[in-house]
Formats: C-alpha cells, structure tokens, sequence
C-alpha cells in the first residue's frame, strides 16, 4: 500500500499524522510512504529524518492525495483540501463530524473511506486514540485557565494554588472521563480547591478512590452545576459523546450566576463545546469574554505542545494504520471490531450512529456496507 502524510493547515497546528518511525516500520513491510514537504517541522521532525527512514518527499499535498491508498493526518481536513478527497481513498485522522457538516457532505460526496481516531474503541470500549490527546488537552486545561486567570487577560486575578493566609482558588471539572480525570491531577499538583461532577456513579467512586480528599465529587445535576458555577474561579469542560454533539450543560442563563473575570475552559469545544455560549477559538486569538466571563475555545489545544502531542498520538494510533495498510480497510475492520467503530463514512454512506444522530443522516451499519 502506499500511505502519505500532509502538513497540517489549521491555526497553530503543527503535529503531524506519521514520525519517522511509522515510516520505517511501514517500509519494512514492503509499504511505500509519501510525506509533503516540512510536514514534520513543527513537530521537531526534519525531511532527512524522513528521508532517512524511507519515505519519498513531494511538494505538495495535492500529489500526497493523488497518489496514495491511505492518508493519515492528525485534524479534519480544512475546505481547500476537500478537493483532493477521492473516491475508495482511505482517510485516517480526527474528523469530529458531528458539529461539522459541511465536511461531512464533502466526505459522503467524495467516496472516500473516513475513519475517525476519536471514535474507534478497544476491547473494554475505551477510545485508545483519542486517550492520549485527552490526557495532554486535561494538563493543559488548567495550565491555560490559570494564564487567562490573570487580570491582564480579563480574569478574575486569582493565582489557583493560593499563598499562606489567602484562600485557593477553585476549580470545576464538568465530566470525570480522561480529560476531567487529568484536568483534575493537574488541578490538584498546583493546590486548587477541585470539585468535579460527572453523572456515571461508578465514575465517581473511582475517582473518589484515586484523589481521596483532594478533591470533591459531585452526581451532576441541574442544581449541582448552578451551585459549583456560583463558586467557581475556572470551570473544565470535559464532557464527551463518542461521535456525537456534546449536550450543552451549561447554559446561556448560568452565566450571570459565574463570578466576573471567572474562565471556562471548553475542552469539548471539537464536539460542539458543553456550554452554550461557547465558539471554536484559534491559539492566535484564543478567548473571548460573554456576560463577563472568559472563555476559552481553542478546537487544537494539544497543537500547543506538537512534540509531545504527535508523539502519543503516534503511539496510539500506528497499528491501527499498519493493520489497514498490511491487509485492506474491510479485512483490517472484520479482524478488529474496535477499528470497525472508527469507520465515520464508507463510500458516500454514513456508518457512524452518533454521527448520523447529530447531523440528520441515514445510518448504515458497517457490517452492511461491506456486503
């Protein structure tokens, strides 16, 4: 097969799909690897390394398109790389469809084979490529929010961790899934006062079980939430739907009840964001300040920290795409159910339900499809 990677377009977005590796490995199966020009620079990965790791060097993205069986990348495509989707080509990257249709429709029109990291699952059901992000966009989550803290940005001037003799801040987590967990460890390492509500009991107790009274757990409900945004300094969106529209948990008309110069950092901002009022950001203009409250949307976080970010993410998603180069998407997805989960769109057919859910599309199962 021959697989390529592209340099990634959107704002500040300087991961990469492949490292130089996946590229060895690749090559050492017989595989033939593309990689467009520089794609790796801002991950701390040179052409040579490439190059020295088998993989041909072109110019463009448009030849990396035209010319491989499978593409991986790390975000969606943007609008001037729809052009280049083909029929039967194999897209490997996050996609995030649910608040996206336009390239949901460009996808389904294209004939391509769309599989989303976010949504393929291992064999306990957990979503393997989609950990690792969260876990880096959990740390960052608090290092951002306690930035935007300051008054100098439009927060509340409140250092998090306090000092001898003046109170710590406090810190909301909405949602105990990977993201809340490591937002609430990074929370908990700078001395905050941490609570965080989630609505899956056994989540709580495990949670409650591995922070003991570092934190504070709370069953998410409509009263909880009005009470814990009345007190909140920083408030963590954490909440996720596989696939599907995040719920929007927090409302339009909660907002006056935040304190003044208190930050919402947004994490689910690539699935619609769980609060009402937010909108995707970019890392060059990154909040933005409604009813007095900062928000932070940035739809790339872990794009801050490239090295690290490709690296894991890499690491999480490298066998699933030698899978699929090794013996064909439909083989690679009836040898593992998990991948099969990952498969968005399939030939102008949508087979993702939550996605199908959140965009009014008809739903087709995989199994289906491939018959």
């Amino acid at each position: 097969m021959i697989i390529g990677t592209t340099k990634e377009l959107k704002n500040h977005e300087y991961r990469v799909g492949l490292i130089p590796d996946n590229v060895s490995a690749f090559v050492a199966k017989g595989h033939r690897v593309l990689v467009e020009t520089q794609a790796g620079l801002g991950a701390g990965f040179l052409d040579q390394d490439y190059i020295d790791a088998g993989a041909e060097i072109v110019a463009t993205p448009a030849e990396v398109f035209a010319q491989c069986d499978m593409v991986v990348k790390v975000k969606e495509p943007e609008e001037c790389e729809y052009k280049y989707l083909r029929k039967n080509q194999i897209l490997f990257t996050y996609l995030h469809l649910a608040p996206n249709p336009k390239l949901a429709k460009a996808l389904l029109d294209s004939g391509c084979k769309a599989v989303a990291f976010e949504t393929i699952t291992d064999a306990q059901g957990n979503l393997p490529c989609l950990r690792p992000m969260s876990q880096i966009a959990g740390r960052l989550s608090i290092q951002e929010g306690a930035k935007f803290m300051q008054s100098s940005f439009g927060g509340r001037g409140i250092l998090l961790g306090g000092v001898p003799g003046v109170e710590r801040g406090k810190i909301v987590i909405v949602g105990g899934g990977i993201a809340g967990t490591y937002a609430a460890k990074a929370a908990v390492g700078i001395g905050a006062d941490v609570t965080l509500l989630d609505v899956n009991l056994n989540r709580l107790a495990y949670l409650d079980d591995v922070f003991g009274t570092s934190i504070t757990t709370l069953y998410s409900t409509e009263a909880n939430i009005r009470k814990a945004l009345k007190e909140a300094d920083l408030v963590i969106g954490s909440v996720l739907i596989p696939g599907g529209a995040t719920p929007k948990l927090i409302r339009r008309e909660h907002l006056p009840l935040m304190r003044k110069g208190a930050v919402i950092v947004d994490i689910a901002i690539d699935q619609g964001g769980c609060c009402e009022s937010s909108h995707v950001t970019t890392h060059d203009d990154p909040v933005f300040i409604e009813e007095g409250v900062v928000h932070y949307c940035v739809g790339n976080m872990p794009g801050a920290v490239p090295y690290t970010s490709t690296v894991a993410l890499a690491n999480a998603t490298f066998r699933y795409a030698m899978l699929m180069a090794d013996y064909g998407l439909e083989e690679a997805m009836k040898m593992d159910a998990g991948l099969a989960n990952g498969l968005n769109i399939y030939c102008g057919k949508c087979t993702n339900k939550n996605v199908a859910k959140a965009l009014g599309l008809a739903y087709v199962k995989v199994s289906e499809v491939f018959n």
